[in-house]
């Protein structure tokens, strides 16, 4: 499948630890108090200021649909504890409590979902890409980008199917 367009803004992370096993890409949102459209840089800087090695997610999708590159995809991410070790953290900027995931952002999903599936041979079902909410209690990735998480995986199968190319 033909790797998606990332914007890489070189983050600077302190020590991070290489992920040996990939078996699960998990869906967040920001779920701040207002439906905002944070960066990458910007998720980046809250984690250190939590103390964190910077942005916990390896993937951030912007409101436009822009995909952004986080916490580098070869390392152990800090976004679902208990699954960070295996899995690979894609975030959609937004409070999907509150507000609704955009098409640019749904579609950046399916086709980013698409790759990253193929890559790990992973089988973008419900088994293999997951709402926050199911490993852990929480409201991530808020109820009206979680309501549409099959449609996504059905897109991301789609999309393996109909762009095939190089990596």
């Amino acid at each position: 499948m033909i790797k998606p367009n990332v914007i890489d803004y070189d983050l600077k992370f302190a020590s991070l630890t290489p992920r040996t096993y990939t078996d699960l890409i998990v869906v967040h949102h920001t779920g701040n108090d207002v439906d905002d459209d944070l960066s990458a840089r910007e998720i980046h800087n809250i984690h250190q200021a939590l103390g964190w090695s910077g942005c916990g997610y390896h993937y951030i999708i912007r409101k436009d649909g822009t995909i952004e590159a986080g916490r580098p995809r070869w390392a152990v991410g800090a976004h679902a504890e208990g699954a960070n070790w295996h899995s690979i953290g894609v975030h959609l900027s937004g409070n999907f409590e509150i507000g609704t995931p955009t098409a640019a952002q749904i579609e950046s999903a399916a086709y980013l979902i698409g790759w990253l599936c193929e890559r790990y041979d992973i089988v973008p079902t419900a088994n293999g890409v997951k709402g926050h909410c199911q490993l852990m209690a929480t409201a991530c990735p808020g109820r009206n980008l979680y309501n549409i998480l099959q449609t996504i995986r059905g897109k991301a199968i789609w999309y393996q199917q109909n762009y095939r190319g190089g990596d």
